[in-house]
């Protein structure tokens, strides 16, 4: 078939790889001049006045995210090349926090619990505890339940060591009205999965380096048609031969794989030129709009020196003085010595507040003197992975599908999440 994907973010372009393996012909319309979507490459300045390549914000993968890892070896990189694979680490500066062995899950993680420094007896059992309530359980709870309802019964120190960082870098939501179903699930496919599935991947290289631009040249040079710089302003109806038109160009089918906002406006338009789909889009639509987002922040600052013990430590944070939950240094991993990126995730600082509490932070936590460098706001990074929270569904209407991070399924708002969604559409493609 001739297929439509609209937007070239991770799980577009996904989905348009797979439509392409499973014989269709593809045509992917992306708005910028980069693809990437949220997870992608953006021009920086340094100290010294020379360009410098950054990120929209800063990410991880960990060993349990299969599918991205698949899709990008099948583009042609390979993992050692383009990521850090090393045992989940969440020290602090001081040195004290939970760090995995590189022994077969679970046992990675028994060890790095039995072994934390800084930890008493008490906070490890109760964590144990907890853990091997998780797994009596089949890592299942109510849809109702939050994550810091699910961890009643831990102590406070692992509650701010340990699960509030993982919560809020998994789901970008704060523990007290995150989902505990969706974080049972990553902390099952993470602890219980496939050997080094708890292990951290930081990229060695951009964004855009990581996936996107191997993904385009895979994509042209097996046919497809990638367009750059088209903003799709319209979907309506078509005919018998070919239902879907995109901008005026016949389609068999559509897949629309940008944010929900966009996707929203984007398939808005379908009520009005598709009066026969339109029960079905308004029921779509209504999910979709539901949706609620939360913010990361990424402060990009240039320290003369850096005296990290790792590429990626954990921070001390809290909601008023110390916003930043992680920081990584890029130096380690590729990058220009001395340049760190901070997040805030769940962020809801103004920018320049924001970067001013970051300086400080660095400072009473690091003992580094930074120069902040460029600080970057994605309001709409994340869906607020709350609770019984109903994501949309994969079908809008006979032959227009969706994916997306946000899109039903069982990841929170993470690249994983993304490119599972992506697989599915296409998919779920039907025959000519």
């Amino acid at each position: 078939m001739e297929v439509a994907v609209i937007g070239g973010g991770w799980s577009g372009l996904s989905c348009a790889i797979e439509a392409t393996q499973l014989g269709h012909s593809v045509t992917l319309f992306e708005a910028s001049r980069h693809l990437g979507g949220r997870a992608r490459t953006v021009p920086g300045v340094g100290t010294d006045g020379l360009p410098l390549k950054l990120d929209n914000g800063q990410h991880i993968l960990i060993g349990a995210y299969q599918k991205t890892l698949a899709m990008i070896q099948t583009v042609g990189l390979n993992e050692s090349d383009v990521l850090c694979r090393s045992p989940l680490n969440l020290k602090f500066p001081d040195k004290t926090g939970l760090q995995f062995g590189s022994w077969p899950s679970p046992f990675d993680a028994v060890a790095g619990i039995l072994t934390a420094s800084g930890w008493t007896l008490r906070d490890k059992l109760s964590l144990l505890r907890v853990t091997l309530a998780w797994q009596m359980s089949g890592f299942a709870c109510n849809a109702s339940t939050t994550v810091a309802q699910l961890c009643a019964g831990m102590s406070d120190r692992i509650i701010n060591n340990m699960i509030a960082p993982l919560c809020v870098s998994a789901l970008n939501t704060p523990a007290d009205r995150a989902s505990g179903q969706v974080f049972l699930r990553v902390m099952k496919d993470a602890l219980f999965g496939v050997q080094g599935s708890s292990n951290l991947l930081l990229p060695l290289t951009d964004l855009s380096g990581l996936f996107p631009d191997a993904a385009v040249q895979w994509l042209r040079q097996r046919g497809a048609t990638v367009q750059l710089a088209h903003r799709v302003r319209a979907l309506a109806d078509g005919d018998e031969t070919k239902p879907w038109r995109v901008d005026g160009a016949g389609f068999h089918a559509v897949v629309v794989a940008l944010d929900s906002a966009n996707a929203s406006n984007l398939v808005s338009t379908v009520s009005a030129t598709a009066p026969n789909q339109r029960s079905g889009v308004q029921h779509w639509l209504k999910m979709a709009n539901d949706i609620q987002f939360e913010a990361i922040t990424t402060v990009y600052a240039q320290a003369n020196q850096s005296r990290m013990f790792q590429p990626m430590m954990a921070l001390k944070s809290d909601d008023a003085t110390n916003p930043a939950q992680f920081v990584f240094d890029r130096g380690q991993l590729g990058g220009p010595p001395g340049l760190l990126a901070f997040v805030v995730s769940a962020s809801a600082f103004e920018r320049l507040v924001c970067q001013a509490l970051v300086v400080k932070q660095a400072q009473r936590q690091l003992g580094l003197v930074v120069e902040p460098l460029q600080t970057i706001v994605e309001k709409r990074a994340t869906f607020a992975c709350t609770p019984n929270l109903k994501r949309p569904p994969l079908q809008i209407a006979q032959k227009l599908l969706a994916c997306g991070d946000y899109i039903d399924g069982p990841y929170p708002a993470t690249l994983e999440g993304a490119v599972r969604s992506g697989l599915n559409a296409a998919q779920a493609l039907p025959a000519a």
